[in-house]
């Protein structure tokens, strides 16, 4: 491929498709996109403010708490200027360079969070399983590196697979199914040899997403057993209790990326509609969720979040 190939790919721009059929619409429609934005910034941002400043809260499984806050809070930051742009009308394009980009981050996070759901599982087997281990197994030292390895592990294997995007040739018509870049959609898209984004992406899905969701399945299976094997049926609920928070986060992240994937590879032929819908599930359930889960069946941080709002509500009294 020549250089002026290479520079014409380059400077290539793609059609955001917003919401097909409500364009007259779009102003109203970003009111409640623009809430559940906001519900995730403000849900996420309370949880890091919450743990940094509850002593009680710096244990392990808060510290993971925290790093799944965060994660949750840069998928919205990554998504948030087109998906609004859009419904003001301020965006409507995308060059490849910022596609590209976006799609590295929304993927990138997406294996960040399935690493720190994948890490929450193995704090509650440690916990559950041999809790007289649990303080010398996860030290901070120990926590600090497992957060390294998470951003190592979700940065560094995608590039090779995104990179190439930049270099395909892309002749069919650079109309977008969603309104943020993904992956799937800019190949879809190429007229180029796609062997290695399809075989690369493919490997990369299973060895993160399917694997994480596989050792997760194994330590509740381990969990289970352990907790069966207690005598007290009180004893059996309250150590199951402390597993239910992050059993709901699990299913709000991997139900909505299975959903697209099987738009993606199976439904072809679908109204734009169920892409569109899928694609906004998959970006904003789990960001939105994930707070209101912990906040509801989190003993400590509900009740710091009550206490919170009860100083505030004071203060204005």
């Amino acid at each position: 491929m020549s250089a002026a190939s290479i520079l014409n790919f380059s400077s290539s721009r793609f059609t955001l498709t917003g919401f097909p059929g409500l364009e007259v619409d779009y102003l109203w429609l970003s009111i409640p996109f623009a809430s559940i934005y906001a519900m995730v910034f403000l849900g996420n941002c309370m949880v890091l403010h919450v743990i940094r400043t509850e002593p009680s809260l710096h244990q392990p499984m808060f510290y993971f708490l925290a790093m799944l806050a965060l994660t949750d809070l840069c998928v919205g930051l990554s998504t948030v200027h087109t998906v609004l742009g859009i419904l003001w009308g301020i965006i409507q394009e995308i060059s490849l360079d910022s596609c590209i980009a976006q799609s590295y981050f929304i993927h990138g996070l997406s294996f960040m969070e399935s690493s720190v759901l994948l890490t929450m599982a193995f704090d509650r087997y440690i916990a559950i399983c041999n809790p007289l281990r649990y303080s010398s197994t996860l030290t901070n030292d120990k926590i600090m590196k497992i957060g390294v390895a998470i951003l190592c592990r979700s940065s560094m294997l995608i590039p090779p697979v995104i990179i190439r995007l930049k270099f395909l040739n892309y002749c069919q018509p650079h109309i977008l199914s969603h309104s943020f870049c993904l992956h799937q959609d800019l190949i879809r898209m190429a007229c180029s040899d796609i062997h290695f984004n399809s075989i690369y992406g493919l490997a990369l899905v299973i060895s993160n997403l399917l694997l994480d969701a596989v050792l997760i399945i194994i330590s509740y299976i381990m969990i289970l057993h352990a907790v069966l094997a207690i005598a007290s049926r009180e004893e059996r609920i309250k150590s199951l209790q402390t597993c239910v928070s992050h059993i709901c986060a699990v299913l709000v992240f991997y139900i909505p990326i299975i959903g697209l994937t099987m738009v993606h590879r199976f439904g072809r032929h679908l109204s734009p509609w169920v892409h569109v819908l899928m694609g906004n599930v998959y970006i904003l359930f789990p960001p939105l969720m994930n707070p209101i889960i912990y906040s509801i069946k989190t003993q400590q941080i509900r009740r710091r979040v009550q206490r919170l709002f009860y100083l505030k509500k004071c203060t204005f009294c």
